[in-house]
């Protein structure tokens, strides 16, 4: 585990705005300790019962799971990846039948859609990040799959791919998954992000994310990838990985870049918990609404994004909608890029 040699120099607290997201955030250094210094104050126990006989996700308890959609390799009873309907969907499953042309204050539609979960191993006790750099390539195509096949409904509009690691993070299971929700419409936090990046690239002629490449902001790279704390970034330790070549959309990846893209996951999940020890995260891949205007695909890229849960969101976030992060970005970066991640 690496940690700076030296506390960081003495800043003063600074407002960044996110032109990406369209947030501001206060950075505030000197109401925490240094940021070599942060930890989990509670790290997630990824398998607190080493009991699994009870776990539907393991391989064998197939029958107590809602039913598959498909399992990679395909028709295999020794399935590595399998993608199933939620046992407990947030939406009633179905394609959307609605007419979205209400424009009440009290606006109110079916909630219907597809939520999936995607068992990430066949293994109780492994991780996401315990994968080899194919493993997770395959996770990450079977995400692909599933929105190729969603995104044959014109009426889900938007399909939100997520993980929670960590009780803390939202996770109710503890063996390893992601999960999928397909709604009838495009979540406000989306808009207003595709509406930010046209308004840079309006304002400047180029993509915001495409510009994102500052070296004191960078914690590694591969042949197709970048990882970045974000300039801006919410959270204390936030990482975007960020595809090179422009693409709007995430479910356009082709295996190359999904083996590569893989790897990268791994080395900053193993980083985030080598430095966090072992901090709950949510993982989300932000990507275009699935009907987005040709003119909107020059500046619409998409990203995935981690957070560590280190700090709680309190009244002024809720109610501001701004946050304090309590580690200037290129701080968390040269933490990040010292850890030293054992072969």
């Amino acid at each position: 585990m690496a940690s700076s040699e030296s506390d960081s120099p003495t800043r003063s607290p600074q407002l960044r705005k996110d032109v990406i997201t369209n947030r501001w955030v206060i950075f505030s250094p000197a109401r925490a300790k240094r940021p070599s210094d942060f930890k989990s104050k509670s790290p997630a126990n990824p398998n607190p019962n080493p009991n699994n006989h009870q776990c539907p996700f393991c391989i064998g308890h197939e029958h107590q799971c809602a039913p598959e959609i498909f399992r990679l390799p395909p028709h295999d009873p020794d399935w590595k990846i399998r993608v199933i309907e939620n046992l407990y969907p947030a939406i009633t499953r179905g394609v959307p039948d609605h007419d979205d042309d209400d424009h009440s204050l009290a606006q109110a539609l079916d909630g219907v859609g597809f939520h999936d979960v995607v068992i990430e191993s066949p293994v109780h006790s492994v991780q996401l990040g315990d994968l080899s750099p194919l493993e997770i390539g395959q996770v990450i195509l079977a995400y692909k799959i599933r929105i190729q096949q969603i995104a044959s409904c014109e009426s889900i509009k938007y399909v939100q791919v997520f993980k929670n690691h960590g009780a803390s993070a939202g996770a109710s299971m503890s063996h390893s998954h992601s999960q999928m929700l397909a709604l009838p419409i495009v979540p406000p936090a989306v808009s207003t992000r595709v509406e930010s990046m046209k308004e840079y690239f309006n304002q400047t002629g180029k993509c915001g994310i495409c510009e994102v490449n500052g070296q004191d902001l960078l914690v590694d790279a591969s042949t197709h990838f970048l990882s970045v704390v974000p300039y801006a970034a919410t959270f204390p330790f936030e990482i975007w990985i960020i595809p090179r070549d422009h693409s709007p959309h995430f479910h356009e990846i082709n295996d190359e870049k999904a083996l590569d893209l893989g790897g990268l996951l791994k080395l900053m999940l193993r980083k985030l918990s080598l430095q966090l020890d072992n901090p709950p995260f949510n993982l989300m891949i932000q990507t275009s609404p699935l009907q987005i205007n040709v003119s909107d695909t020059s500046h619409s890229h998409w990203f995935l994004q981690i957070v560590p849960q280190l700090t709680g969101v309190g009244g002024f976030e809720i109610g501001s909608g701004c946050y304090i992060n309590f580690v200037f970005p290129e701080d968390a970066a040269k933490v990040l890029r010292e850890v030293n991640v054992p072969e």
